[in-house]
């Protein structure tokens, strides 16, 4: 079992952007697009959703950010809570650290894809870290939060 827990986008959020529809565009999928409600790549043809998407912090901040993210445009299955997303080893990102005033940290740091999963429990295990939020390097956007068990 692990000591942390990986968490997709909020089923009833997607729910409440879906019906909302402002500032969502729908769009197909070419492939390998990163859907945050299931966390895998969308495939060729897929329906999705791009919208704005301001990821919770551990209290208010002044480090808030907003930025586009992709899910399927209807509810699916979601991810299995604690697994690293199968389909993006390999793809380097941002571990961005938190504390409780949801400021960033200090072991916040970069990572190749090939060893995921031991960065982030390198990142947990720094004192005062509550909360990382993954980040793609080169367009930073968000992907999903991490937090202890």
């Amino acid at each position: 079992m692990t000591t942390y827990e990986i968490h997709a986008l909020d089923p009833g959020l997607l729910d409440e952007v879906r019906r909302s529809g402002t500032t969502v565009e729908h769009v197909e999928a070419r492939g390998g697009e990163p859907l945050r409600c299931c966390l895998r790549d969308a495939t060729p043809g897929e329906r999705m959703i791009l919208f704005n998407h301001e990821p919770v912090l551990p209290a208010p901040s002044p480090y808030r950010e907003v930025g586009a993210v992709y899910a399927h445009a209807e509810p699916c299955d979601g991810a299995r809570p604690s697994d690293y997303p199968t389909d993006w080893y390999g793809r380097p990102q941002v571990l961005r650290a938190y504390d409780e005033r949801g400021w960033i940290h200090p072991a916040t740091r970069t990572h190749d894809g090939t060893d995921p999963v031991g960065q982030i429990k390198a990142v947990l295990d720094h004192p005062g870290v509550v909360e990382i939020h993954s980040r793609n390097i080169a367009y930073g956007c968000y992907m999903f939060s991490v937090t202890r068990r």
